[in-house]
């Protein structure tokens, strides 16, 4: 059975930092992309970050320069950290592991920021 399991949201203040972390199990992680999806109420989910080996990655436009995604396969985990937040990165993030044939995701975990 394929988990992905998060950790690492919470209340933060605008411009301060978190780290999320996702931890795979049951699935081979190597051929996976691995990213992270946000979606804030009311609004639709949005790719927040993507990459396959580590080297090669996405953003989308508002976190480019903040936000850094990095995967370690030896762990079968990704990192999300992210930096100078502001309130409207508040939203659940998601983690999310997809090949070309399947496609899974977390259970999500709150990020707030408060100004």
């Amino acid at each position: 059975q394929v988990q992905l399991v998060e950790s690492g949201g919470g209340l933060v203040q605008t411009g301060g930092s978190l780290n999320l972390s996702c931890a795979a199990s049951g699935m081979i992680f190597s051929p996976y992309a691995m990213g992270y999806y946000r979606q804030a109420p009311g609004k639709q989910r949005e790719l927040v970050a993507v990459t396959r080996t580590g080297r090669d990655t996405y953003y989308a436009e508002s976190v480019k320069g903040r936000f850094t995604i990095s995967r370690d396969s030896s762990k079968n985990a990704v990192w999300l950290q992210m930096n100078s937040l502001k309130p409207e990165d508040t939203a659940v993030y998601v983690c999310n592991a997809d090949s070309s044939t399947k496609r899974y995701w977390g259970q999500g975990t709150q990020v707030t920021v408060f100004s």
